[in-house]
C-alpha cells in the first residue's frame, strides 16, 4: 500500500512519512477524501483553522508543490495529486490506501456473515483489523483531521464488535476474553463491547467475573454520565444472574426444539444495511416486533427468513413460520385458524386446542411464556389479522411481513423495503443465471436489471429464464424486455409472475383507488404531485389525496417526499397494461387531455410572469380547465419547473404521439424561458423540434415561426451560430409574410445579436437598423426596450462605449417606465460593464452589486456568471487575484448551469488570467490551452483570440518566440471581429520587440 492513515501518516509503502506540519495536514485531508476533490477553502480551514493569512491560497499551493517533490523522492508519481480550479485531490488505486482496503475487507466480512459463512467472515474481519497501527492519523493536531479520523476509529471499533460476534458464535469465547477486557478498559462507554465480554466470561463458566464487569460498567455510567446501563445490557445482566448464558458461544436449546423456518435461500443478495439495522435493533435496542412491508416482489419474505435464520441461535426454544395469505389467491387466514396452526407447530395436539378464539389465544401465550421463541408472521393482510397473534413473552421475537403498511398496529418498528441497488440487482441476476455468464455481458446484465426495476422477484424470474435457456445471450433477454411483448410478459416462470403479484395487490384496494392507479401510469416521468393526480382523475384535490394515501399504504405507489409520488417502473408498466383494455380508452384519452391542460396552464402562467413584455406577445392564450390546481405550482415558479422539467419534455413527446398537436407546440413554447434560463438546452431543442414538426403538419405558419425563433436561442447559447442564424432567417421570412410586426421585431433583434456574435458586424447593423425602423411610438415601448438591450450589448463588444452608454441609459429609463424587472436588471448590468471599461470604477462597482443581486433573484444563471466575471476583473486589476479567481470559479459554475459554451470559455480564460497573477503559470497555461481547443471547435473567434493572448502571457518569459507567434494569431482574430482588445495585443507585441 502506498499510503497509510490507519495509524500515524505513512507514505510510500514503508515507514516513510512527510515531516512538514502543514504538508502533513494537507496530505491527511486529501487521503481522508481519496479519489475526490477537496475544496481549497476546506484545506485552508484544516491548516489554519479560524485564522488563515491573506496568502493562504499561495501557501497552500506551496504545500502541494512540496508534497509532489516528496512523492518523487519516494518513487511515487507526482501527478497522483490532482489540481483543479475547485481544489485538490489524490488519485488512489484499489490497494493504494489502507483505509479503503479496510473498508472492502469489512464489507466482505459482513457479506460472509450474512450468508452464514462464519469462518470466512472471521478471516476477513481479522485481516481488515490487522491493518491498524494505532489511532487514525495519530500525531496530526488539526481539528478537521481529528474529526474525520475519529470517524475511522469508530469504524474500527464497530468492525471489532462485529468480528467478536462472529467469533462468539464460532465458540471461541476463551480466546477473546483478554482482547475484550483490554478493549473495554480503553472504551468503557461502549456497551456492546462490555456485553460481549460478559458473554465470553459466562460461556466459559465465569459468571461471577461477568457480573463484576457489569457492576463496574454500571458504576462508571452512574459516575461519569449519571445514567443507568441500556436495556440490552441490563437484560444480559439478568440472563447471567439466571445462569442461562452458560456455553453461550455454542449451539444450545432443549431437545425437541421447534424448527419450522423455511430454508433460507442460498443466493441471498444485498440488504446488508437493512439486515445489520434489524439485527442491531433486536440485539441492542431490545425491539421485539419488527414490521417489514414493501411492494409485491420486493423480497420481504426472503429477508425475514434470512434475518430469522441469522438470529436463530438467540431463540433456541422455538422458531415458527406461518403464511397468513393476506395477499394471495387463497382466502386470508383468520386469527383463529392462524393461532391453531402455530400451536400445532409448537407440538400442541389437536384435541388440546380450544374451539373458543379467546381460549386459543390464551393457550398460545401460555405455551410461549418463558420460551426464547422466534415467530415469522408472513404475508399479513391487515393489522387486525396479526394483532391477536403477538406474544407477551419478553424473550420472543416477531417478524411480520406485509404488502401493506400496517398502520393500525400499535406495537412494532416498521421497515419499508426498497428495491435493490444496481450492483445488488446484477449480483442477484448472476447468482440465479450464472456469474460467468453475467460477467461476460456486463452492459446487457445492467440493462436487464434496470428493466426489472431492480425488483428481486423480477430479477429472479429473469435469471430463471436465462438459466433454462443456455443458448440465449443476456442481450437477447434485454432486447425482449425492451422490444417484446413487454417486461411483464417476459417476467414469468411456471406459476410465478410479476404481473400476477401486482394483480393481487390491485384487487385488494377500493374501486376508486382502482380507477386512479392506472391513470397515474399516463404520467411519463418519474415523480408526480397530488395536483397532477387530481388533474388525471378529474377529482377534487382532497379526494385524490385520500386515494393516493390508500395506494401508498398498499405499496402500489411510493411517496418519495410529502405530496410527491412515484410508480416503480414495473408498476407503471402494469398500470399501462390495464389502460390498454378497450373499455379504458375513452377514460384514457380524457385523462391525457386533462394532464396536458394542467401542465400547459401552469407553464403558460409562469411564462407570463417571467418573460419580458416583448416576448410575452408570442405566448399563446389559454383558458385553464382546472384553475383550482394552479396556485401552488405557479407560486413555486422556477422551483416547480426544475422539479418537473423532465416530465414536461416527455409530455411534449406524448402530445405529438397521442394526437394533441396544438397542446404540443404550445407546451414547448410555454417552457422556453424556463428551459433557456435553467440551461436545459437539449430539452429546449428537442421540444421545439417536435413543436416545429407538428406546426408544419398543422400548416400553422405563425406557430412554425415561433418554434424556429425560439429553438434558435438554444443554438445561440451552444455556440451553434450558423444554425441559429438559419432558423431565425426562416422565421423572419415567415413573419414578414404573415405581417406580425411585433414578432418580426423580436426576430430582427435576435438576428442582430447572433450576427454580431458570429463576427458579421455589417449584417448585425442591418438587422438592428431595420428593427429600429419598425418602431412606431409609445405603444412599442416594450419592443424598443428589448432592442436597446441587444444593441447596447453588441456595442460593448465592439468597444463603442460612448454609443453603448447612451443606449444603455435609455434602456434603463424605458425598462423602469414599463416596470420590466428583467430588462431593468439587464440595463443595470450593461451600464456597469460600460462604466467599468470607461474607468468609472465607483459607479461600476455599485451597479454590478445591484445587478448581481437582481440576476440571482431572477434565476438568470448566464447573467449571474456575466456579472461575476466583470466583478472579478475589477478585483484582479485592483491587485486581488485570489478574490478574482474565486469569483471566476463561481461564474464558471453559473455558465455551466446555463449551458452557455462561449460563456464557459470566457470564464475559463478569465480564471486563467487570475491564476497567472496568483503565480500559478502552469495551471493558467493548461486552462488557456483547453479554451483554445474548445473555442476552435465552436468557432468562437473572440475567445480563441483571448486564449492565444493568455498562452502568450504565460510563456513570454521562457519562450518569447512562441509568445510572439501566439500574439500575432490573436491579433489577426481580434481584428476580424473588430474587438478593442487588439490594442492590448499590439502593446504586448511592441514590448516583445
Amino acid at each position: 500500500m502506498r499510503f497509510g492513515i490507519l495509524g500515524p501518516l505513512r507514505v510510500g509503502g514503508g515507514e516513510s512519512t512527510v515531516t512538514a506540519g502543514r504538508d502533513r495536514i494537507v496530505l491527511a485531508m486529501l487521503l481522508l477524501r481519496a479519489g475526490r476533490l477537496v475544496p481549497v477553502d476546506e484545506l485552508i480551514d484544516a491548516v489554519w483553522e479560524e485564522r488563515p493569512p491573506a496568502t493562504a491560497r499561495a501557501q497552500l499551493q506551496t504545500c502541494v508543490s512540496r508534497l509532489r517533490r516528496r512523492f518523487a523522492e519516494l518513487g511515487l508519481a507526482p501527478d497522483l495529486i490532482v489540481t483543479d480550479p475547485a481544489g485538490y485531490g489524490v488519485r488512489t488505486g484499489t490497494t493504494d490506501l489502507d483505509a479503503e482496503v479496510f473498508t472492502r475487507g469489512v464489507e466482505a466480512a459482513r457479506a460472509a456473515a450474512t450468508a452464514g459463512r462464519l469462518v470466512d467472515a472471521r478471516a476477513e474481519f481479522r485481516a481488515a483489523l490487522a491493518l491498524w497501527r494505532g489511532p487514525a492519523l495519530g500525531g496530526i493536531p488539526s481539528g478537521s483531521v481529528r474529526r474525520r479520523a475519529q470517524a475511522l476509529d469508530e469504524q474500527r471499533l464497530t468492525a471489532l464488535e462485529e468480528c467478536v460476534d462472529v467469533e462468539l458464535r464460532l465458540g471461541q469465547a476463551a480466546e477473546l476474553i483478554e482482547e475484550l477486557a483490554e478493549s473495554v478498559d480503553r472504551h468503557p462507554l461502549r456497551e456492546r463491547l462490555r456485553g460481549q465480554l460478559m458473554l465470553a466470561l459466562s460461556s466459559v463458566g465465569r459468571q461471577a467475573d461477568a457480573l463484576a464487569v457489569y457492576r463496574e460498567g454500571r458504576r462508571f455510567y452512574a459516575d461519569e454520565l449519571g445514567i443507568e446501563p441500556g436495556a440490552g445490557l441490563q437484560e444480559l445482566h439478568q440472563r447471567v444472574l439466571a445462569g442461562d448464558l452458560a456455553l453461550a458461544g455454542r449451539p444450545a436449546g432443549p431437545a425437541g426444539a421447534v424448527r419450522s423456518l423455511p430454508r433460507a435461500i442460498g443466493d441471498f443478495v444485498g440488504r446488508q444495511e437493512t439486515v445489520a439495522r434489524l439485527v442491531k435493533e433486536i440485539d441492542e435496542d431490545g425491539t421485539r416486533i419488527q414490521l417489514i412491508d414493501g411492494m409485491a416482489g420486493s423480497g420481504k419474505t426472503t429477508l425475514a427468513v434470512h434475518v430469522a435464520t441469522a438470529l436463530a441461535d438467540r431463540y433456541p426454544d422455538a422458531q415458527l413460520f406461518i403464511d397468513l395469505h393476506g395477499h394471495s389467491e387463497r382466502r386470508p387466514l383468520t386469527p383463529a385458524t392462524a393461532v391453531a396452526a402455530l400451536l400445532r407447530q409448537l407440538g400442541v395436539s389437536a384435541e388440546r386446542i380450544p374451539e373458543n378464539m379467546d381460549d386459543r389465544l390464551a393457550l398460545w401465550r401460555t405455551e410461549l411464556a418463558g420460551l426464547r421463541a422466534l415467530v415469522v408472521l408472513d404475508n399479513a393482510g391487515t393489522a387486525d389479522q396479526v394483532a391477536p397473534l403477538l406474544p407477551n413473552g419478553s424473550h420472543c421475537l416477531v417478524l411480520i411481513t406485509s404488502r401493506r403498511r400496517l398502520v393500525g398496529l400499535d406495537e412494532g418498528r416498521p421497515s419499508s423495503l426498497p428495491v435493490l441497488d444496481a450492483d445488488e440487482a446484477i449480483e442477484l441476476l448472476g447468482r440465479v443465471a450464472g456469474m460467468e455468464r453475467i460477467a461476460a455481458e456486463p452492459e446487457a446484465a445492467a440493462e436487464v436489471a434496470r428493466r426489472c426495476g431492480h425488483l428481486p422477484l423480477a430479477i429472479r424470474l429473469a435469471g430463471a429464464r436465462l438459466a433454462h435457456r443456455p443458448r440465449w445471450q443476456v442481450a437477447d433477454l434485454a432486447e425482449r424486455l425492451v422490444a417484446g411483448a413487454g417486461p411483464l410478459a417476459e417476467l414469468t416462470a411456471g406459476q410465478r409472475s410479476v404481473g400476477q403479484a401486482f394483480a393481487l395487490s390491485y384487487a385488494q384496494i377500493s374501486p376508486s383507488a382502482q380507477r386512479l392507479f392506472p391513470l397515474l401510469g399516463l404520467y411519463p416521468s418519474g415523480r408526480l404531485d397530488s395536483r397532477v393526480a387530481a388533474a388525471l382523475a378529474g377529482l377534487p384535490l382532497t379526494d385524490t389525496q385520500e386515494l393516493l394515501d390508500e395506494l401508498v399504504d398498499a405499496h402500489l405507489v411510493e411517496e418519495v417526499q410529502p405530496g410527491r409520488y412515484r410508480l416503480h417502473d414495473l408498476l407503471r408498466e402494469y398500470a399501462r397494461l390495464l389502460l390498454a383494455a378497450p373499455e379504458w380508452q375513452p377514460e384514457r384519452r380524457a385523462a391525457l387531455e386533462r394532464l396536458l391542460d394542467h401542465h400547459l396552464s401552469v407553464t403558460l402562467a409562469i411564462a407570463r410572469m417571467l418573460e419580458a413584455a416583448g416576448s410575452r406577445r408570442s405566448i399563446p392564450a389559454h383558458t385553464p380547465g382546472r384553475p383550482d390546481l394552479l396556485a401552488a405550482p405557479v407560486f413555486e415558479g422556477r422551483a416547480w419547473f426544475e422539479e418537473n422539467h423532465a416530465g414536461l419534455t416527455a409530455l411534449v413527446r406524448v402530445a405529438e404521439e397521442e394526437g394533441f398537436p396544438v397542446q404540443c407546440w404550445q407546451l414547448a413554447r410555454a417552457c422556453w424561458r424556463l428551459n433557456f434560463d435553467g440551461g436545459h438546452l437539449d430539452e429546449l431543442i428537442e421540444t421545439h423540434t417536435i413543436g416545429l414538426r407538428v406546426a408544419e403538419r398543422l400548416g400553422d405558419e405563425a406557430a412554425i415561426a415561433t418554434m424556429l425563433n425560439y429553438v434558435s436561442s438554444a443554438y445561440f447559447r451552444l455556440a451553434r451560430l450558423p444554425e441559429a442564424i438559419r432558423a431565425m432567417e426562416l422565421a423572419l421570412s415567415l413573419r414578414r409574410r404573415i405581417g406580425l410586426r411585433g414578432d418580426l421585431l423580436t426576430t430582427l433583434w435576435n438576428l442582430g445579436v447572433s450576427y454580431a456574435a458570429n463576427g458579421d458586424l455589417r449584417q448585425a447593423e442591418v438587422k438592428f437598423d431595420e428593427a429600429f425602423g419598425l418602431i412606431r411610438g409609445p405603444e412599442d415601448a416594450d419592443a424598443l426596450t428589448n432592442l436597446l438591450n441587444n444593441r447596447s450589448y453588441t456595442l460593448i463588444g465592439w468597444g463603442r462605449y460612448d454609443e453603448a452608454l447612451r443606449l444603455a441609459r435609455l434602456h434603463l429609463l424605458l425598462a423602469r417606465q414599463t416596470r420590466d424587472l428583467r430588462q431593468t436588471n439587464n440595463a443595470m448590468g450593461h451600464l456597469a460593464m460600460i462604466r467599468h471599461r470607461m474607468g468609472d470604477l465607483g459607479p461600476a462597482r455599485r451597479l454590478l452589486r445591484s445587478a448581481l443581486y437582481l440576476k440571482r433573484l431572477g434565476g438568470n444563471r448566464f447573467g449571474e456568471g456575466e456579472v461575476l466575471n466583470e466583478i472579478a476583473v475589477m478585483e484582479r486589476v485592483a491587485g486581488q487575484p485570489d478574490r478574482a479567481a474565486a469569483l471566476h470559479r463561481e461564474a464558471l459554475v453559473a455558465m455551466v448551469d446555463a449551458g452557455d459554451r462561449i460563456g464557459q470559455c470566457a470564464s475559463r480564460n478569465l480564471l486563467a488570467r487570475a491564476m497567472l497573477e496568483q503565480g500559478d503559470a502552469v495551471s493558467a497555461l493548461d486552462l488557456h490551452r483547453r479554451v483554445l481547443a474548445d473555442a476552435s471547435r465552436l468557432g468562437a473567434r473572440y475567445e480563441k483570440a483571448r486564449a492565444l493572448e493568455g498562452i502568450a502571457r504565460c510563456v513570454r518569459a521562457t519562450d518569447p518566440a512562441a509568445a510572439r507567434a501566439h500574439l500575432e494569431q490573436a491579433l489577426a482574430l481580434f481584428r476580424q471581429v473588430e474587438s478593442p482588445d487588439q490594442h492590448e495585443v499590439e502593446r504586448l507585441l511592441t514590448e516583445l520587440g
